[in-house]
């Protein structure tokens, strides 16, 4: 499996499919790519905020690739014309080559425009492909029941954010290293905008105890 940063909190994760997770690249002042140099099979988007959602809707009726994503959530993005696939935490979707189980977040979730719009609940992906668990976190905070996530579905490579204000920061990203024990860790969620500014070397350094670190520049890939 190819895993490519897009920055922000989007990747690209290549193998048996084409996956692609929170593509935020409109608007994304570290994103490598357009929205349509993206051709994939599968999107993921973990809630309902503008800088995960991102460009989702036109790459799905682009590419003919469904958005799965909270219940909630694919209801409204279906009214836009997207083809999505809407689950709930704890689920597993299955496909050729594919499985993705949604996992909790701690989080908020509504989108947000003129007005507030339910959203459903914020959430985590455990994507399996080509014999790789990888685990993309989403917006949270860190939360006991990681450790649950790390011993049900042994994410191989975490792909966590550090970025403090709207998320964890590199206090609460070491703690959710100990509880789900993958073998790579992947930051993410920092340095796109000035409040999540973070020193991504000194976290790699205190994290290298726990996990290796891979740290990407958007538009980098990391193989397994």
């Amino acid at each position: 499996m190819r895993i490519t940063w897009l920055g922000h909190a989007a990747f690209l994760l290549e193998g048996s499919k084409k996956v692609i997770i929170d593509p935020f690249i409109t608007g994304n002042p570290m994103a490598p790519v357009r929205p349509e140099d993206i051709d994939v099979d599968y999107i993921l988007v973990t809630h309902g905020h503008g800088d995960h959602v991102g460009d989702a809707v036109e790459i799905s009726k682009r590419c003919n690739a469904p958005i799965i994503c909270i219940y909630e959530l694919s209801v409204l993005l279906g009214k836009k014309g997207a083809e999505t696939i809407g689950m709930n935490i704890g689920g597993t979707a299955r496909f050729e080559g594919l499985e993705v189980t949604m996992v909790k977040a701690v989080h908020s979730a509504d989108v947000v425009g003129e007005e507030i719009v339910s959203a459903g609940d914020p959430a985590g992906f455990v994507v399996r492909m080509d014999g790789v668990n990888v685990y993309h976190a989403g917006d949270t905070d860190v939360f006991m029941d990681m450790q649950l996530i790390g011993e049900l579905y042994k994410p191989k490579v975490a792909l966590l954010p550090i970025g403090d204000f709207y998320t964890m920061g590199i206090e609460g990203a070491l703690k959710a290293i100990e509880l789900i024990k993958p073998e790579i860790v992947i930051p993410m969620h920092y340095n796109t905008f000035p409040p999540i500014r973070q020193d991504v070397e000194m976290f790699k350094k205190r994290a290298e105890k726990l996990a290796k670190v891979v740290v990407l520049k958007p538009g980098e890939s990391f193989e397994i």
